[in-house]
């Protein structure tokens, strides 16, 4: 029977997708959880996306899923990616509500119901890391504070966290996006971009979160200056306004500064001075053809 055919009290009311890498030591427990703090509520399941684990986890799972009913495994051959994990995860799901979380215990799994709730409305709910009971690093705390900030000006609104892994989205959203989103971490920063900058109601809920179980796969100045490349490269795409034209006023302001030192100081017009005002019309020129094409496209 597929899908389709089933009575409307079959179908979940959603689907939770846990993309799962080399979590051997974290799965177990964190799937036994999720089952326990979603038991009593409305009916649901949970899709285990096994990436290519090479260090037990998929024998792990394999004992794992008969245990649930409601828990069912998908598995890649190889490595491919946490977007690559949670688009396969997304594409297999019987809900159009799709929550995502991860597979190594540090986000409280306890609060779905209370996302799921808040997403009646809202096109995107994010369990934004903001709570007292949030366990950062130092060092991973610094350069969020930049990154936020640069993308929130991107979206022209306060984004409280861009890359949480707790979320509840809709799959008939998430859909038009999906050849755009990448295979790698930066899926979820992506499709926070992409809504907000689309005029998705998207709605930030505080959370907590704890260190994980497990070894980090994050690298932080790496994944830092990955992150940042990122944010810029997906406000091109969807905010080519937003990034270009600072560069354009920038421009624009250091061709007044040369103007005005060759014409009363040096009293003539260097290469420097029309180098700025040719470099400083093409930014502007580029940004609004992009726009153009953007809000094309976007029809």
């Amino acid at each position: 029977m597929t899908v389709g055919d089933e009575s409307p009290e079959a179908v979940p009311q959603f689907s939770v997708v846990v993309p799962c890498y080399n979590e051997r030591d974290g799965v177990g427990d964190t799937i036994a959880a999720i089952v326990k703090d979603l038991e009593a509520g409305p009916r649901y399941e949970v899709i285990i996306v096994n990436d290519g684990s090479n260090d037990g986890t998929a024998e792990i799972l394999e004992e794992l899923a008969p245990q649930y009913a409601q828990v069912r495994v998908e598995t890649h051959p190889q490595n491919r990616g946490y977007g690559a994990a949670l688009k396969t995860g997304i594409r297999r799901a019987a809900s159009d509500l799709i929550v995502i979380t991860d597979a190594d215990g540090t986000y409280p799994n306890e609060r779905i119901p209370d996302l799921v709730a808040l997403a009646h409305d809202a096109d995107m709910v994010v369990g934004a890391r903001t709570a007292d009971n949030v366990e950062y690093s130092k060092i991973r705390k610094i350069p969020k504070i930049f990154l936020a900030a640069y993308a929130s000006w991107i979206a022209q609104q306060k984004i409280p966290d861009i890359n949480s892994g707790l979320r509840v989205m809709r799959r008939s959203v998430l859909e038009k996006f999906l050849p755009i989103l990448p295979d790698s971490f930066s899926f979820t920063t992506t499709i926070t971009l992409a809504m907000l900058t689309n005029a998705y109601h998207v709605k930030f809920e505080p959370i907590g979160y704890t260190h994980r179980v497990g070894k980090s796969k994050i690298r932080p100045i790496r994944d830092t200056l990955l992150f940042f490349q990122l944010i810029l490269r997906t406000g091109m795409y969807f905010a080519p306004l937003r990034v270009f034209f600072p560069v354009g006023l920038l421009l624009g302001i250091a061709f007044l500064v040369s103007l005005v030192w060759d014409v009363f100081v040096v009293r003539n017009l260097g290469d420097r001075t029309i180098l700025f005002l040719l470099f400083g019309m093409s930014t502007v020129m580029f940004a609004l053809l992009a726009d153009m094409i953007d809000k094309r496209s976007a029809r």
